[in-house]
Formats: C-alpha cells, sequence, structure tokens
C-alpha cells in the first residue's frame, strides 16, 4: 500500500511538474520575444549601431539560459542579430510568421537545422506603426527533454527515499501492532475475539471490565441485565463500573463479596485486578446472581435437616422397638399394640401438621428433624395447630429463617435437658410448643418450653455475646438470632418465669421484611 501510494503521488507529481515547467519554458520564450522585440523597436528609434545593438542582445541572451537561440530579422528576411554571430547578415530561410493570425506574440513547435525547436515569434514594430521585422526565440527539444529527464530522476529519487523511509515506519507501526496483538495476525485477532465476546455473551455469570480511569471496557447481556435490567442507562453503567473500580488501589482479589445493586438485586460479586509490570491496570468483576446461590443454599439445608431428622428418628425407633420387645417378651401383647398404635398416630399426626401448615421446605424438614430430637430427649413436642406459613408470603430467606427457629428450639432443649439443667420437678413431663404464622408479609414465629426458666438478672444479658449459664464456649445462638432479627427490621420478645418457663416471640412486619 505504502509503494502503491508512493508512486501514485510521484505520477501525479512528475505529471504536473513537467506541465508546469512546459507552462514556465512558453513564458520565457515570449517574454524573451517581447524583450528583443520592444529593445530592436527602441534600437531602431533611437539610432543606435548595430554594434550597440548586438551588445545589448548578447546581455539579454545571457540572462536568459534556458534560452538557445534570439535571432533578430528585418523586412527583407536578412539575420540583423543572432546568438551565434557567424550567422548574422545571412538571410532567413525559415518560417515566416503570421502575426495576423497568431497576434503579436505566439509560441509554437517546428523543425529548425537543430532539429525539433519550440519557438516564440514576436513583431517589431517601426516608428511609424509598420512592421519593420520580428525576433525568433527558440528552445531545442533536445535540451527540453534532457531537463525533463532530470526532473523525472529528481522526482524518482524522491520516491525511492520516501519508499524506503515509509516502509521502515510501517515496518515499525506493523511489529507494534503484532506486539500489541501478541503476536497474532489482526485476522485472527479478530476471529478470536469474536470467539471470546460469544463465548461471553452465552454466560449465564455477569462480566464487567474496567481500565484503571474506572472506564468500562466491557459488559456482557448477563452482566447489564443485572445492573440496569438490560437499559442503556450511564448513571446506572457508572455504578457498575464502580462495584469493581475498588480494588484498583490495593490490586487484591477478593472473593464472594455480597453486593445488594439500587435495584434490589442480590449478587456475590468476585473482584480480580489486572496488573502489568506490577501496577494495577484495569480490572474485572465476575457477578453471580444470589438468587441461585441461595436457592441451593435452601435445597441443601433441606436435605441436611431431613438426614439429620432421619437420624433422630432412627435412633428414636430403636428405643420404641426395645420397649416394644420387652412388652413382647412380657407377653404384654395388648399393651404393645396399644403403644405401637400412639406412637404412629403421634409421628403421622405431627409430621402431617407440619406439612400441611408450613409451606417452606427447608423449615418443614427442621421442624421434623426437631420433632424427632424432641422423642430422643424425652420432650413433647406440640406443633400449634393454628399454625400456617406461606413462603410466597414472607419475604425472610429461608437460610434466615431456619436459622431463627434453629436457634430457638435448641435454645429450648437445652434450657430444659441440657448439662446442668435444674429442671424443677422429675415428675413434671417436658413439653415444647412451636408456632410460625403469616399474613400479608407479616412474620410470628413463637417458641415455647416448661423449663426452669430466666432469672431476672441473667434476662437482660442473654442476648450478649458468649454470655451462658451452661459453660464457656457457648451464648452464640440467642446473640445471632437477635442481631438476625434486627437486621431484617424484627423485634424481639422474651417472656420467662423461673419455674414455669420461657416463651420467645419474634415478630417481622412487611413493610421493613426485607433482604438487606
Amino acid at each position: 500500500m505504502v509503494i502503491v501510494l508512493a508512486l501514485i503521488l510521484g505520477a501525479f507529481g512528475i505529471y504536473f511538474s513537467i506541465r508546469d515547467g512546459s507552462n514556465q519554458r512558453d513564458v520565457t520564450l515570449k517574454n524573451a520575444a517581447e524583450s528583443a522585440a520592444h529593445m530592436g523597436q527602441i534600437m531602431s528609434e533611437a539610432g543606435m549601431t548595430q554594434e550597440e545593438m548586438i551588445r545589448e542582445l548578447d546581455t539579454l541572451k545571457g540572462s536568459m539560459r534556458e534560452i538557445d537561440v534570439i535571432s533578430v530579422v528585418g523586412t527583407d528576411n536578412v539575420r540583423l542579430y543572432h546568438s551565434n554571430h557567424e550567422l548574422m547578415g545571412t538571410v532567413y530561410d525559415g518560417t515566416i510568421p503570421d502575426f495576423a493570425k497568431n497576434g503579436p506574440c505566439y509560441v509554437v513547435n517546428e523543425e529548425g537545422p537543430s532539429g525539433p525547436q519550440r519557438r516564440a515569434y514576436a513583431v517589431i514594430e517601426g516608428p511609424d506603426g509598420k512592421t519593420s521585422g520580428f525576433v525568433m526565440t527558440v528552445m531545442l527539444m533536445s535540451n527540453i527533454r534532457e531537463r525533463n529527464f532530470k526532473v523525472l530522476f529528481i522526482f524518482l529519487g524522491v520516491i525511492l527515499i520516501a519508499i524506503a523511509a515509509e516502509f521502515l515506519i510501517s515496518m515499525r507501526i506493523s511489529r507494534k501492532v503484532s506486539d500489541s496483538l501478541m503476536g497474532f495476525e489482526p485476522d485472527v485477532f479478530s476471529a478470536m475475539y469474536k470467539i471470546r465476546d460469544g463465548i461471553l455473551e452465552s454466560l449465564d455469570e455477569g462480566v464487567i471490565a474496567v481500565n484503571a480511569d474506572s472506564e468500562i471496557l466491557f459488559m456482557n447481556g448477563a452482566a447489564s441485565e443485572m445492573i440496569s435490567g438490560g437499559r442503556e442507562d450511564d448513571e446506572q453503567m457508572s455504578s457498575g463500573a464502580k462495584l469493581i473500580s475498588g480494588i484498583l488501589g490495593n490490586g487484591e482479589k477478593e472473593a464472594s463479596i455480597p453486593v445488594n445493586l439500587h435495584n434490589d438485586v442480590d449478587i456475590i460479586m468476585d473482584r480480580h485486578p489486572l496488573t502489568e509490570d506490577g501496577k494495577a491496570v484495569g480490572a474485572v468483576g465476575i457477578m453471580h446472581d444470589r438468587t441461585e446461590y441461595t436457592r441451593l443454599a435452601e435445597d441443601l439445608a433441606g436435605t441436611r435437616f431431613l438426614v439429620d431428622s432421619m437420624r433422630a428418628n432412627n435412633h428414636d425407633f430403636t428405643n420404641k422397638l426395645h420397649v416394644i420387645m420387652g412388652l413382647i417378651q412380657m407377653e404384654m401383647y395388648d399393651e404393645a399394640l396399644n403403644y405401637i398404635q400412639n406412637i404412629t398416630m403421634v409421628q403421622r399426626e405431627t409430621i402431617s401438621e407440619i406439612m400441611k401448615r408450613v409451606n417452606c421446605p427447608s423449615l418443614a424438614a427442621l421442624l421434623i428433624g426437631k420433632n424427632a430430637r424432641a422423642s430422643e430427649l424425652n420432650v413433647r413436642f406440640t406443633f400449634d395447630k393454628d399454625s400456617s406459613l406461606d413462603a410466597q408470603d414472607v419475604r425472610l430467606p429461608d437460610d434466615v429463617l431456619v436459622t431463627l427457629t434453629g436457634n430457638l428450639i435448641d435454645n429450648a432443649f437445652d434450657a430444659m435437658n441440657g448439662k446442668g439443667s435444674t429442671f424443677p420437678s422429675k415428675n413434671k413431663n417436658k413439653e415444647l410448643r412451636v408456632g410460625v404464622f403469616s399474613n400479608d408479609g407479616n412474620l410470628k414465629i413463637k417458641v415455647e418450653d416448661n423449663g426452669p426458666g430466666i432469672s431476672e438478672e441473667n434476662l437482660e444479658h442473654i442476648f450478649e455475646n458468649g454470655f451462658s449459664t451452661k459453660g464457656d464456649g457457648r451464648g452464640i445462638g440467642l446473640h445471632q438470632v437477635k442481631s438476625l432479627t434486627e437486621a431484617y427490621g424484627g423485634r424481639i420478645d422474651v417472656r420467662s418465669q423461673e419455674g414455669e418457663g420461657t416463651t420467645f416471640i419474634l415478630e417481622f412486619d412487611g413493610g421493613k421484611n426485607r433482604n438487606v
């Protein structure tokens, strides 16, 4: 491309230079002819001698080096002057100029004794206004071609130098481009870019990249959807850039950062700095929709609680089988039959009530597991028949709901059956009553036990982190319950009487119960 461009520019330069040179030569020929004719007219009027005329015309010829011949011809066709003095006084036998047709001064190509020539003719007028002769100025075509060849060679030299310089510059630029493309050819790099772009656009995870100035370089469709719902919004795009520009200063990789976007979209973000020569030149953020992680966590939590439930049930049923085996060995068949019917009915009714009234798989699995655990601990587990919970009606995440309810139930178990527990009466049956209620976004969780209760002195400290009357390493559960309740806009109420029991009530209003 560089060579072709240089040749085209050179060809235009040669053409215009030769054309302008040709025009300039014609002007020079005409000027010389007119000057000689004017000088001849003055000399004639002033009565100058021939020697004086020859000196003046030789001076004119010397000042115009491009003119090869100046000849002054009189009316009798005798050469009054010729730049070749030997021809002065001889008869001019060449072309007679036609001033009537071509004007008082004109330029024309003609043949002469020395070959092809470029001539200019100018008329000499006498004092009476009549023609007293003419002037002929000549440039030999051989000299003109020689000058044109010089111009051509000069341009060709310039073109070659320009091509060499441009070739070196283009090689240097090409090398820089190649280095910037990591050695790939542009078409290969373009194909790789299209493939990469297609891969990134097909991902469910959002990918966003910024430079050192926090300007967005790339954002795939998933990231745009998470940040602005797929709309081109400069303000929201800017907020997307700010999500990952924070690591430009420290250059440290960050993983699993929870982020709540302005459009109430919860995401988890991994942020990776891009460094060059140890300096951060940009960053890449990978955005994961937290909804998927929450759903997976809920599924795993539900599975874990079902496993716990199966383990507890297995232990409980083993104990019951031992009771049945003892009754049979004692030949108390009616008692064994009644015992089997009673425990089957109680288990079935409790599980049925939980599954019917709790439309949240994770919480239902937790309650079923805690029911089995209560049997192991010889605690009567009662699920409030007025309970009603619809997952669609509660904005609290399932994992938070499970954590709150599970901690309260475990705290009740510890109070009634834990190490160091001072249950007031051996004849008093240990009972645990659980209820969950939801309506129009409002949620209420109630856990009531008939354990030893909490003293007024300890009641002020039960939610402090690490406070416990059961020994070191305890006192975390109730602190977590209070922290989560307040974080999600709820309130907690504790009612306790020593020797009678304790009741925990958690309440969340629909307007405040939201993800944070």
